[in-house]
C-alpha cells in the first residue's frame, strides 16, 4: 500500500508529466535546436586551438553531441544514486575553454583528456559536501542566480543576432539583424496568435520559419550538407590515451569546483520554474550524474559535462517541465552522435536566427530570476544588499571580459563566469548576515532604509491611546482634531 501511495505522489509531480511521443518528438528537437550552437562551440574552439585538422575537429564535435545525449538521458531518467530526474540538458561545459586550451598547449589534447577524467574523479567523490548545502540556497540565492544565468547569457544573443563569428565580414551586418528581428517577432506571434500547442512550440516554428526565410535570403546555406559520412561510431580514443600531469589536473579541479557550483544552481533553478521540491539527496545524484559523465566523456574524446542554462530558460518560457521530453532531446543528440549528416544539417540553421529566439529564453530565465526575489522578504535586513551587490559582481566579467586578466589563473578561471561569481557571492553573504548573526547591527543598512517605509521612534512617543487617523487627518480618543505640523515648518 505504501508503494502505491509513493507511486501516486511521484506521478503528481509536474517533471513526470508524460505528453506522449508526439509532443516528446517536437519539444525534444526544440531543446536540442536551442543548445546546439553552444554545445558545439567548445569542441570547435579548442580543436582549432590545438591545431586539429577539419575532420578531427568534425569528430571532436559529433563526440560531444554523442557523450552530451547519454549525459541527458542519465540526467533525467536516472541510475540509482544517478541522476536528478529533472528536465535539464547536458553538454559540454564553456567554464573550462581557457583552462582545456591552456593544457592543450602544454600536454597536447592528451593531457586535456587526462585532466578532465582525473579532476571529474575527485569531483564525484566530494559531491557529497555539496548535496549538503541545500539550506544554503533560499530563494534569496537561487533568485540572485538565476537572474544572473539570465543576464550573463544575453551577451550570446547579442553575438548571435550579430551573425556568431566576429571574424566574419557580415559579423553586426543589418541584414543579420533583421533575421534576429524577424525570427523574434514570430516568436512572439506564435506566442500570441496561435493555440496552446504552437504556443509552446513558438521556439521550435520559429527557428524553421526563421531559416527558411534565411534560405530564400541567400543567409543559409546548406550546400555542405552532403560532405562527409552519413552514419559514423564515435572511436574510443581516437585523439589519443590520456596522459595525466599533475598541473593540468590541479588546473582542471578547479574548472570542476565551478562546475558544481554551476550545476547546484542549475538544477535549483529548474526545481524552482517547475515548483518541484529539490532536496540534498536530488541535488547530490544530479552532481553525481554531472561527474560520471564527465569522467567518460573523454573515452569517446569529449570533455566535461553540465547542465545548459539556455533549456532552463526554454523550460520556463514554454512551461513544457516534462523531463521525458527532455531525455527525448537526449536520444537525437545521440543519433547526432551517430549521424553526421544531422549534425550538419541543424548546423546550417543561421546564428541570427538562433539569436532572435535566444533574446526571448534568456530573458525568460532572468525573469524567472526577478520572479523569485519577488518573494523574498527585504523588511529589517540585508537582503536588498545581498541582491545588489551578488547580480553586481556577476556583471562584472561581462561588462568587462578582461577585468581578472592580470589575477592569478585559479582566481581568473573561478570569477570568469558571472554565475559562479553570482553564486558564489550570494552564498558567502547569505551565510554572513543571514546564519553568522553574531555581530550584525540591529540598525538598517543606509541603502536598505531608504527601501522601506519608516517612523521615528519619536514621533510615534508622542502619539497617545486612542490616536487614530481619518481621511488623512489625526483626531484623539474624543474625536477632536489633532493638528499635523507640516515638515517645512520647525
Amino acid at each position: 500500500m505504501a508503494n502505491s501511495a509513493d507511486e501516486l505522489l511521484s506521478q503528481r509531480r509536474p517533471e513526470d508529466e508524460k505528453l506522449g511521443i508526439g509532443a516528446n518528438l517536437a519539444y525534444g528537437l526544440q531543446h536540442v535546436l536551442t543548445m546546439y550552437g553552444g554545445i558545439v562551440a567548445v569542441p570547435l574552439i579548442l580543436g582549432q586551438a590545438a591545431g586539429l585538422s577539419s575532420s578531427d575537429v568534425g569528430l571532436l564535435i559529433t563526440a560531444s553531441l554523442f557523450a552530451g545525449g547519454l549525459a541527458t538521458i542519465l540526467q533525467t531518467i536516472g541510475l540509482p544514486f544517478f541522476g536528478s530526474r529533472l528536465p535539464l540538458v547536458q553538454g559540454v561545459s564553456f567554464s573550462g575553454v581557457a583552462t582545456m586550451i591552456a593544457i592543450s598547449g602544454n600536454g597536447g589534447l592528451e593531457a586535456v583528456l587526462g585532466a578532465v577524467m582525473a579532476a571529474s574523479l575527485i569531483g564525484l567523490l566530494i559531491t557529497p559536501v555539496f548535496s549538503r548545502i541545500t539550506r544554503f540556497f533560499p530563494p534569496l540565492v537561487t533568485g540572485i542566480v538565476i537572474t544572473t544565468i539570465g543576464l550573463t547569457l544575453m551577451p550570446v544573443a547579442a553575438r548571435w543576432a550579430m551573425g556568431g563569428d566576429a571574424q566574419a565580414p557580415d559579423f553586426g551586418s543589418p541584414a543579420n539583424i533583421q533575421l534576429a528581428a524577424a525570427t523574434l517577432v514570430i516568436v512572439l506571434l506564435l506566442s500570441k496568435l496561435g493555440s496552446a500547442a504552437v504556443s509552446r512550440l513558438s521556439i521550435l516554428l520559429a527557428l524553421i520559419i526563421g531559416t527558411v526565410i534565411a534560405y530564400f535570403t541567400g543567409m543559409a546555406d546548406f550546400s555542405k550538407v552532403a560532405e562527409g559520412p552519413f552514419f559514423a561510431l564515435p572511436t574510443i580514443f581516437h585523439f589519443g590515451y590520456p596522459t595525466f600531469e599533475i598541473a593540468a589536473i590541479v588546473s582542471m579541479c578547479i574548472v570542476i569546483m565551478v562546475t558544481l557550483v554551476e550545476t547546484s544552481a542549475d538544477i535549483l533553478a529548474v526545481g524552482e520554474i517547475i515548483e518541484t521540491k529539490v532536496d540534498s539527496r536530488r541535488l547530490g545524484d544530479g552532481l553525481r550524474a554531472d561527474m560520471l559523465s564527465s569522467l567518460v566523456a573523454p573515452i569517446f574524446g569529449s570533455f566535461t559535462q553540465s547542465a545548459f542554462a539556455q533549456n532552463v530558460g526554454l523550460v520556463a518560457v514554454t512551461g513544457v517541465k516534462s523531463r521525458y521530453v527532455v531525455a527525448t532531446g537526449g536520444l537525437f543528440l545521440v543519433m547526432l552522435g551517430l549521424l553526421p549528416v544531422m549534425g550538419r544539417i541543424v548546423a546550417a540553421v543561421p546564428s541570427a536566427v538562433l539569436g532572435g529566439a535566444g533574446i526571448v529564453l534568456f530573458g525568460t530565465v532572468a525573469a524567472s530570476g526577478i520572479r523569485t526575489l519577488s518573494k523574498v522578504d527585504y523588511t529589517n535586513n540585508m537582503n536588498l544588499v545581498i541582491v545588489a551587490t551578488s547580480i553586481g559582481f556577476g556583471m562584472i566579467p561581462i561588462a568587462s571580459p578582461s577585468f581578472y586578466e592580470h589575477f592569478p589563473a585559479w582566481f581568473a578561471t573561478i570569477f570568469h563566469s558571472g554565475i559562479s561569481s553570482a553564486a558564489l557571492m550570494a552564498i558567502s553573504l547569505n551565510l554572513i548576515f543571514n546564519h553568522l548573526t553574531a555581530g550584525n547591527s540591529d540598525q538598517q543598512s543606509v541603502f536598505v532604509a531608504g527601501t522601506e517605509r519608516t517612523l521615528r521612534y519619536q514621533d510615534i512617543a508622542r502619539l497617545h491611546d486612542g490616536d487614530y487617523f481619518l481621511n488623512g487627518k489625526l483626531y484623539d480618543a474624543k474625536g477632536i482634531e489633532v493638528p499635523v505640523i507640516p515638515s517645512e515648518v520647525h
